[in-house]
């Protein structure tokens, strides 16, 4: 039997139809006449790769004046000649790294830069992509260090669970890890195993970037920042981030999306889903569905991580026993299923390390449902910006509040009192009395506290 290729395992996330690859390793849909940028070596396929592209590159730009904003902080503050020495030690070692660490990020996602066609916006919109709100560059960043630096301990639990709900048969065609972060499940996994072709997705361009040079042999030299550091030198410590050998053929990174992936449908044996089931914006139900479509008849899907569905709908945010009777409902036979606590972001510099109970679903396909319509980020009004605004409960209250809080802040004029507010407040009937004053003072906490941090 031939090695599985890539490229049957590839469809456009906008039309669905079979990609293509160009002798400069872009990619590009025949069908819809579409094409897909490389950053390096690592497929884009976005809905629409420009868009999506500069958005992460805004966040790159975010990230990097967050950075220089943190370092210039650090450098006022250490004007100050009053500072303990071993203060001003600890200073001088957080304000070196963060310039550090400025270059070092811009210089790893320059290839983000090399893509600045102009992104088609309008397009992006009509088909209702985008990148979650809540998720910067840098949200996991965490996470690099745990599998490419001193996460051994967790390494090790993770694949030991996963690796032995593989099926129990000499060889694996193709894998997918979906939402595999930065990239050392799927690497342990395709090492350790007999695979013939792993497939790697996640949608944030850096962590992808870090994997593919760890995996490649590549030393990256990047700074880690513990939350609770042990001691004043573990602030800030440079890592080193390299596979403890070079990944064998047939493993393959590429970003994309979850919610609208690139993938051609039934084209996989085994499909794990680590850490992200729970955190994904969309109902458990349609992703069980979605993850079916995509498993060969009889594939199989490893479901890891704590279950702790975030959700803003509590019918949704979904207990084992719920979850478990969902994966049935989606095709699957009964799952087999443990609980494990394993280690969990232990670094070594760090006091927040601690033990996660865990699970590992383990479900084989039984049959076939109806495909899931594709995700849909924002709602029609959003989008054709013709329909009407609707006036959302929601909408409602933050209007009253807006127009509270921008009253109070046109009252501040370096003259009235919280009193004196809160009395113009009652006089435009906008609170009673026995509101106004309490509501005056917690917003003014609110803003003085916002203009400490």
């Amino acid at each position: 039997m031939s090695a599985p290729t890539l490229a049957a395992h590839l469809a456009c996330p906008r039309c669905e139809q079979s990609l293509r690859q160009y002798p400069d390793r872009s990619w590009g849909c025949g069908a819809c006449g579409l094409g897909f940028p490389s950053l390096l070596d690592i497929p884009c396929l976005f809905a629409e790769p420009a868009a999506t592209l500069a958005e992460w590159r805004g966040r790159l730009q975010f990230t990097l004046e967050k950075l220089g904003h943190e370092a210039a902080e650090l450098q006022a503050e250490l004007q100050n000649p009053r500072l303990r020495q071993l203060t001003r030690d600890r200073l001088n070692l957080l304000n070196r790294a963060s310039l550090d660490q400025l270059k070092r990020l811009r210089e790893l996602l320059s290839p983000l830069a090399i893509h600045q066609a102009q992104a088609a916006l309008a397009t992006h919109l009509a088909l209702q992509t985008r990148l979650p709100g809540d998720q910067g560059l840098t949200t996991y960043y965490s996470n690099i260090h745990r599998d490419w630096a001193w996460g051994d301990a967790e390494n090790e639990a993770t694949l030991r669970l996963v690796g032995g709900a593989l099926p129990g048969r000499n060889a694996v065609d193709s894998l997918l890890v979906l939402g595999s972060g930065a990239g050392r499940l799927a690497y342990d996994l395709h090492q350790e195993y007999a695979i013939g072709l792993t497939l790697a997705l996640d949608f944030n361009p850096l962590l992808a970037l870090v994997a593919r040079r760890a995996m490649a042999g590549e030393l990256t030299e990047l700074w880690e920042f513990p939350l609770a550091p042990r001691t004043l030198a573990e602030h800030a410590i440079q890592r080193e981030l390299i596979a403890p050998e070079v990944v064998r053929d047939g493993f393959h990174l590429v970003l994309g999306d979850a919610l609208r992936p690139p993938l051609t449908a039934a084209s996989f044996d085994v499909v794990v889903t680590p850490w992200v089931v729970d955190i994904l914006p969309e109902d458990f139900r349609t992703l069980a569905a979605r993850i079916n479509t995509l498993l060969k008849p009889d594939g199989r899907w490893i479901c890891f991580g704590s279950l702790c569905f975030g959700q803003p709908m509590a019918s949704q945010r979904y207990s084992l026993e719920e979850t478990l009777a969902i994966v049935m409902d989606s095709g699957f036979a009964e799952p087999d299923v443990r609980e494990d606590d394993i280690p969990y972001m232990c670094s070594p510099a760090s006091r927040h390390g601690r033990l996660e109970n865990v699970v590992t679903i383990v479900a084989d396909k039984q049959r076939s449902v109806a495909i899931p319509p594709r995700h849909r980020a924002l709602p029609d009004w959003l989008i054709s910006g013709t329909q009407p605004v609707p006036l959302l409960p929601a909408f409602e209250l933050q209007a009253m509040t807006t127009r509270i809080y921008s009253f109070i802040m046109g009252m501040i004029d370096g003259r009235r009192s919280i009193r004196d507010m809160a009395k113009l407040l009652v006089d435009q009937r906008l609170m009673s009395r026995d509101e106004a004053e309490p509501a005056v003072r917690n917003f003014l906490i609110k803003m003085h506290e916002d203009s400490q941090r």
